[in-house]
């Protein structure tokens, strides 16, 4: 019974996550109309960084002392999450949305074959669930196009195999350290490989940071501090295909953000999917039925 709360408690978690970041969908937007992607990316979640740092130091000497054992998994999924955070967003600006969202989500494919290599076999009911969610997330993109792997497309791909090494590395690190400091490693180190970059190419003009603070602080405090530390709290006790699955909810919610903050109408191909979406989640949520012994 433990174990089962436990599951559930970390499935909340990680659905919040999904809606923080489906509603980020609608601050990028916005933000994205004022400064680039480097700035962006750079500025995000280094306030992610810094809003976890202020807890920390809230807790005390505690806080300041889970840093040192959350540098190293920190770095690694730093790395990870700033990989697959830019190669999504340049990818969008050769393809379509529609696409990016639906090939982007292929990272729920992507894990439990991560898994396989790595000697963790996923239960037999997560495979006919990622099937029915793909499906629904191919619908909720609103693409009928045929997809094609054109430069954006091979980028959102990468971006999509990257978001599942950063799930796995979440699941390596997460059980060994405090939430909070292995966020905030992460966010300083996702913002501190973009510096250098960002300063090179854009040479950001801060007057036009000002202008999008609003959409960066929700990026950044609380898509890339808050979502984030819920997801490797919640990924504790929820195994990383199910958990890729959950997460992947924040297209849902970004429908749902854009439908009910930008106005933006859902059609019932929308619905359908989302619907299909949150079935296979659910199910795959449930119990495996229990073997009767054999007489």
């Amino acid at each position: 019974m433990g174990a089962m709360n436990a599951k559930i408690k970390g499935s909340l978690l990680l659905l919040t996550a999904s809606l923080i970041w489906g509603c980020a969908f609608v601050a990028q937007s916005v933000g994205m109309e004022q400064v680039t992607a480097l700035t962006f990316h750079c500025v995000r979640f280094f306030l992610a960084g810094v809003a976890m740092l202020c807890l920390l130091l809230v807790r005390g000497r505690s806080g300041i002392n889970a840093l040192r054992p959350a540098f190293k998994g920190g770095v690694v999924c730093g790395a990870a999450l700033c990989a697959a955070s830019l190669s999504q967003q340049y990818g969008i600006a050769y393809t379509t949305v529609g696409k990016a969202g639906f090939i982007t989500s292929m990272y729920m494919l992507a894990v439990p074959i991560y898994c396989l290599f790595l000697g963790k076999k996923p239960e037999w009911k997560i495979w006919p669930c990622v099937a029915v969610a793909i499906g629904g997330l191919y619908l909720l993109s609103g693409s009928g196009e045929t997809l094609r792997l054109s430069r954006g497309d091979s980028l959102v791909l990468l971006c999509a195999l990257l978001f599942g090494a950063q799930i796995l590395c979440v699941d390596r690190f997460a059980p060994q350290c405090d939430p909070a400091a292995l966020n905030c490693v992460q966010s300083f180190t996702s913002s501190l490989l973009t510096l250098p970059f960002m300063l090179a190419i854009d040479g950001p003009d801060w007057s036009s940071v000002a202008k999008a603070a609003l959409p960066i602080f929700y990026a950044g405090v609380m898509s890339g501090g808050v979502a984030y530390a819920l997801q490797i709290v919640g990924q504790r006790d929820v195994q990383p295909a199910v958990a890729s699955m959950l997460m992947s909810l924040e297209s849902v919610f970004a429908a749902l953000g854009g439908w009910l903050i930008l106005g933006q109408g859902m059609t019932a191909r929308e619905l359908a999917g989302s619907v299909l979406m949150f079935g296979a989640v659910i199910f795959a949520q449930l119990p495996a039925p229990k073997r009767s012994p054999k007489p």
